[in-house]
């Protein structure tokens, strides 16, 4: 990459993700399904929109409030300088009654805007930032008077969001999408990256990001129901070249991770003073054997593959005949499967 290329990704929000092997395997069994979206359904050219959650309010969850958008409207008056901001109630009611009201951000709290849509009869409230930067932060406040969901959008989204519903119907659906794990690129289903606009130093591109759910302990702040667990902590150090079973293959390329560190070939207790050759692969002598174990349904199953394995070992001058014998000799005594 160039260094231009370098300063635009560090601040791609929801695109830069972690191509590692061992956090990929690690994902789905991390992640939880479910990430809080704000889809477009038509025209579908928009596609779907990343939001923050509110504080108040119903949960959002799937499958979702399914409407139509419309701005909200309000008079400029001292509530708010705009007719766009929700702080007034709304004089479009007609129109924003059962639909999805789009609201700007400023002046007034949160609950202000959303309480004067829910009174206008909207089924849930986007409200578009006023400053550029993402990814969009959640609303806060406290109301225990507002049934409706809502959710933030960035100030590029809500701008484009806005623009289409000048020239037409905008129909969407905000709601958490259980195909995307909460914290997954979706196309790949690859881990992201914190890629804030704009950069944070110390932070950007150095963490996972915050829209990952169970919070893990590489996102970059301390969360409060973070668990002694290693998450994907672990798996991400395996792919930057830690060594963790002493082959000399750094974990990120290790084909066979944890794989039997003894210096000689072991097979249930019998040493045949072999070495325990170390492949370009990062597997042993010793992963052949185990596989041997694993698929073999009887003892005599068992010895035929090792038998075959060290073979294939002599043929590729790995072992000599002596030490094919040994192996052999230790496999047939062994009580395996």
């Amino acid at each position: 990459m160039t260094n231009a290329e370098r300063v635009a990704s560090a601040v791609n929000t929801n695109k830069v993700v972690w191509n590692g092997i061992n956090v990929a395997a690690a994902v789905p069994s991390t992640l939880a399904p479910g990430t809080p979206l704000l889809k477009i359904n038509a025209p579908a050219a928009l596609g779907s929109f990343r939001v923050g959650t509110a504080s108040f309010g119903p949960l959002i969850v799937a499958p979702g409030t399914t409407a139509d958008m419309v701005v909200g409207l309000d008079p400029a008056d001292g509530a708010g300088p705009t007719t766009t901001d929700g702080c007034s109630p709304l004089t479009n009611a007609g129109a924003v009654a059962g639909k999805i009201a789009v609201i700007d951000r400023g002046t007034c709290g949160f609950v202000v805007k959303v309480k004067n849509a829910q009174n206008a009869g909207a089924v849930a409230v986007i409200i578009a930032d006023n400053a550029p930067g993402s990814p969009p932060a959640g609303l806060g406040g406290a109301d225990p008077t507002i049934v409706i969901p809502s959710a933030r959008v960035t100030l590029a989204d809500g701008t484009a969001i806005k623009t289409a519903i000048g020239t037409g119907t905008v129909s969407d659906t905000l709601g958490v999408d259980l195909s995307v794990l909460a914290g997954a690129e979706p196309a790949t289903g690859k881990a992201l990256l914190y890629a804030p606009a704009p950069v944070q130093p110390g932070s950007s591109i150095s963490h996972f990001d915050t829209i990952a759910f169970p919070n893990l302990l590489m996102e970059p702040a301390i969360n409060a129901d973070l668990t002694h667990g290693l998450d994907l902590t672990l798996p991400e150090m395996a792919d930057i070249g830690w060594f963790s079973d002493g082959d000399g293959i750094p974990d990120g390329a290790d084909e066979c991770l944890g794989s039997d560190p003894s210096s000689t070939v072991v097979i249930d207790g019998c040493d045949s003073g072999v070495t325990n050759v170390v492949f370009a692969t990062g597997c042993r002598i010793s992963d052949g054997i185990e596989a041997c174990a694993e698929d073999a349904v009887s003892h005599g199953d068992f010895v035929s593959c090792v038998t075959s394995y060290t073979n294939t070992l002599k043929w590729d001058g790995v072992i000599t005949g002596g030490q094919k014998g040994k192996i052999q000799s230790c496999a047939a005594r062994a009580s395996l499967p």
